[in-house]
């Protein structure tokens, strides 16, 4: 009988909390002492992971315990973020931005209607080329301004264009900087994964942001964009590190979530899984125990 058949039983959701943390605490040092060296899970997160599955105990309560066995080991190695949406936000509503430009060149529709416009057009499969992003852009954006606002002038577009690559188009995430400074200074190595054009690059810097970053990954430059898993695995190489040893943190589920895990990278939806990059960083330190501070 195995050392995890053996404590089963303990286990039970009926169990009182401290009969279930002590059995907890013997199935974890057995599996430390046991578990083939070559085999072990190298992080808490992973063995969270594998005890959970057998069904002994909730991921929330396995990471707990470990994150008290093991003090002072991350639950992962690096951090993967999403740009625009997660890391970057638009200081202005799309809507406001394009009418503004707009107006000049004879665009009369509302607001709501511009939304919509975007919406569609956004959501059009894009033909032109295999990858909507292509070197800066320019023709993806050209077709999202002209359907959004029925106009066709390309000065207009120009000013459209331009004013996104402008340092205030952008704010970043609250608690950004020194969330992504406290994991850098703890050794984590950190890189942006985005569906981008060329414009990221300068956007970052001017934000005062590239710095942190051990790499950017821009869909534009490396001929991948996310769901494809091709980009994190191209993210994981300039890391140096594993899926198992990387989070990815973004907020469309079926280009990061969705993308990341068949890529083998654990994910967390912004908004969802995570809502501050605060809560990144003590995750990314502390296991998903932090969250009990929450």
């Amino acid at each position: 009988m195995t050392l995890l058949n053996m404590l089963r039983p303990m286990l039970c959701g009926s169990r009182p909390a401290a009969v279930q943390t002590a059995s907890l605490r013997v199935l974890f040092r057995g599996l430390q002492l046991l578990w083939p060296g070559s085999q072990r899970p190298h992080c808490d997160q992973q063995m969270a992971y594998h005890v959970a599955a057998a069904g002994t105990a909730s991921l929330q309560q396995t990471s707990t315990l470990l994150s008290l066995l093991r003090p002072g080991l991350p639950a992962y190695k690096g951090v993967l973020v999403d740009a625009a949406g997660t890391l970057l936000v638009p200081t202005e509503r799309t809507a406001d931005v394009y009418l503004r430009y707009g107006v000049k060149y004879g665009c009369k529709m509302s607001e709501a209607e511009v939304l919509e416009r975007f919406r569609r057009a956004y959501n059009t499969p894009w033909g032109q080329s295999q990858l909507r992003y292509v070197g800066d852009g320019r023709p993806f954006w050209r077709f999202i301004v002209e359907q959004s606002t029925g106009c066709q002038d390309e000065a207009m577009f120009e000013e459209v264009y331009k004013h996104y690559v402008q340092p205030q188009a952008w704010r970043l995430a609250p608690g950004a900087i020194p969330a992504l400074e406290k994991l850098k200074a703890a050794g984590t190595r950190l890189a942006v994964v985005s569906n981008f054009d060329t414009r990221l690059r300068p956007i970052l810097s001017e934000l005062g942001v590239s710095q942190l970053f051990d790499t950017v990954v821009v869909s534009a430059e490396v001929g991948w964009e996310k769901p494809n898993p091709n980009i994190f695995q191209h993210a994981l190489q300039c890391l140096q590190l594993s899926s198992s040893d990387v989070v990815h943190v973004g907020d469309d589920r079926r280009n990061d979530v969705w993308g990341a895990r068949d890529a083998g990278v654990t994910a967390w939806l912004w908004g969802v899984d995570v809502h501050s990059f605060d809560q990144v960083a003590r995750r990314v330190l502390l296991g998903l125990a932090a969250d009990d501070d929450d």
